[in-house]
């Protein structure tokens, strides 16, 4: 599954966009340096019945920001994203690339 996959599947199941969950973990406090992915992963799964896998990819977001290695940019992989840059808004208002 792609980074911009695993956004788009923590949306249908949290109503969330990605951006206002970045805005809910940075209200918690989740920005702070010592914060730890598995504390991020706790508050998700909690919350809102997220997996350890799509709180990975949210924990990279909020650790990194929406840009992801080109690795996996236009591979034949199964974890091949479109762009280096995921994006964070909804599914609803993406672009087309």
């Amino acid at each position: 599954m792609s980074f911009q996959a695993y956004l788009d599947t923590i949306e249908d199941k949290t109503g969330q966009t990605p951006r206002q969950l970045l805005e809910q973990a940075r209200d918690k406090g989740f920005e702070a340096p010592n914060t730890k992915a598995g504390d991020v992963a706790a508050w998700l799964k909690e919350d809102y019945g997220l997996g350890r896998g799509h709180a990975m990819a949210f924990w990279h977001v909020l650790r990194n920001g929406p840009t992801i290695s080109d690795k996996h940019v236009g591979s034949t992989s199964s974890h091949r994203d479109e762009s280096q840059t995921l994006w964070l808004d909804g599914k609803a208002t993406r672009p087309v690339i």
